[in-house]
């Protein structure tokens, strides 16, 4: 099974595609960030982040898309335009079919930590130990991106309603 990780944001979106092999193997097949220009307009922002996230879902066809949640914020200024986002994404995910799982940031560090506070930097290095890299994966965006792809190998897909996972 091929999933795809991605955690959204405007300015920067982290995204990591994985390859689960048999018995609990698996394989990075990629990851980076889609990055636009403060100063472009919102609507061209979002624009890029839809044309380059098809372009990724088309090279490696997933089969699941794992996305981050808001789940609590801290700042009204920057969750929206968070959740203007993860709208793009969800319907690029919808557009090609995909079945979706979303997961809260609470939920993805204690999958890899063991630990609901864990920094950017921890996440980082489980993800780099779990996966086997060289290197840390950077961005720390990136990171996420595949963190979030390993959360959908570590759990069961159960139910599933009209693409998203409940």
């Amino acid at each position: 099974m091929i999933i795809i990780g991605i955690d959204p944001g405007t300015a920067i979106t982290g995204w990591g595609v994985i390859k689960t092999k048999k018995p609990k193997a698996l394989e990075v097949l990629d990851y980076g960030a889609i990055t636009t220009e403060a100063k472009k307009p919102a609507g061209e922002r979002l624009a890029k982040l839809y044309f380059e996230l098809n372009k990724i879902i088309s090279k490696f066809k997933p089969d699941v898309m794992a996305v981050e949640q808001l789940f609590f914020f801290k700042n009204l200024k920057t969750a929206l335009p968070v959740s203007e986002a993860r709208g793009v994404i969800l319907l690029a995910a919808s557009q090609k079919k995909l079945k979706v799982q979303q997961f809260t940031p609470l939920q993805v560090k204690m999958a890899l930590c063991g630990y609901g506070r864990a920094d950017k930097k921890q996440i980082q290095k489980m993800v780099q130990q779990v996966l086997g890299l060289k290197h840390l994966p950077k961005p720390d965006d990136a990171a996420d991106g595949l963190a979030l792809a390993l959360c959908v190998s570590f759990t069961p897909f159960t139910k599933v309603s009209g693409g998203l996972a409940k």
